[in-house]
């Protein structure tokens, strides 16, 4: 009999997205010098994949070479031109900056990035959409922006020091193994780190211990089953491998304020 899992959901948090305005594949020479005098009407993406280019933002001098992106913002005077001769890039220009931001990309800085390969694949894939213009084509062109702004943004997050990507299949095998007894050192184990790296690690970001981690999926889960079955206490507790019934109940009401059976009565 499989257990039952605790609901998974973004809740209300707003999801900001880029809507997608249109792309440009351009391959440069030393006549190719563009003025903005009063900057991009929207935000807009350098992929640089060949050469180089200058771009002057405000007062800001870069240099965008190859194997680069950079985010540029709307309304700041601009100036960009081709270097030396050559100068290959994609240009998109999408609707706000608000997904730039929860997604914590940089803007106004050159970028280095090993995923200009794939970056590159799904800028033509694009451009082929919107040439065959097939069923859904505005949906897909939409949809592969924002796969471009997340290749970015996992790559950027996974250099960050407070994210440990190497845990997230910790994370999962633990949610995924509930009705198992699942050990720490087990855990420690899989993850390849000393005990007291993999404990300073796991509750910088779940803010607990994993015993705690652990204990408070299991009474989620206990929760959901007291809802939306008819198993008893008895084999909730058991399946969730707790102690006995009395310690499930225990503990279960210390986090909800009421026991098992009474928590049942009332839904």
């Amino acid at each position: 009999m499989s257990f039952m899992n605790i609901p998974y959901g973004l809740g209300n948090t707003p999801i900001p997205l880029a809507a997608f305005i249109s792309i440009w594949k351009v391959q440069a020479n030393d006549s190719y010098h563009i003025t903005k005098g009063k900057g991009f009407e929207v935000p807009g993406l350098f992929i640089t994949y060949e050469g180089k280019g200058l771009l002057t933002l405000g007062e800001q001098h870069y240099e965008l070479h190859a194997g680069t992106y950079f985010f540029v913002p709307d309304g700041i005077p601009t100036v960009y031109r081709c270097q030396d001769n050559d100068w290959k890039f994609y240009f998109l220009d999408f609707s706000s900056m608000d997904a730039m931001h929860a997604l914590q990309l940089p803007v106004n800085k050159v970028v280095s990035t090993g995923k200009a390969a794939d970056a590159i694949q799904l800028c033509e894939r694009i451009i082929d959409l919107l040439i065959a213009e097939p069923f859904g084509y505005a949906y897909s062109t939409n949809i592969i922006l924002q796969e471009v702004m997340l290749l970015f943004a996992r790559e950027h997050s996974a250099a960050l020091p407070t994210r440990h990507i190497e845990l997230n299949k910790i994370m999962i095998y633990i949610h995924r193994n509930l009705d198992k007894v699942i050990r720490v050192d087990e855990l420690i184990e899989q993850s390849g780190m000393s005990r007291t790296t993999f404990f300073s690690r796991f509750r910088s970001i779940t803010g607990l211990s994993p015993t705690e981690y652990m204990l408070n999926l299991k009474l989620e889960s206990a929760k959901v089953s007291l809802e939306t079955t008819s198993l008893s206490v008895k084999e909730i507790a058991a399946h969730l491998q707790f102690y006995d019934e009395f310690h499930f109940s225990k503990l279960f009401k210390r986090k909800f304020g009421l026991s098992p059976s009474a928590f049942r009565r009332q839904t």
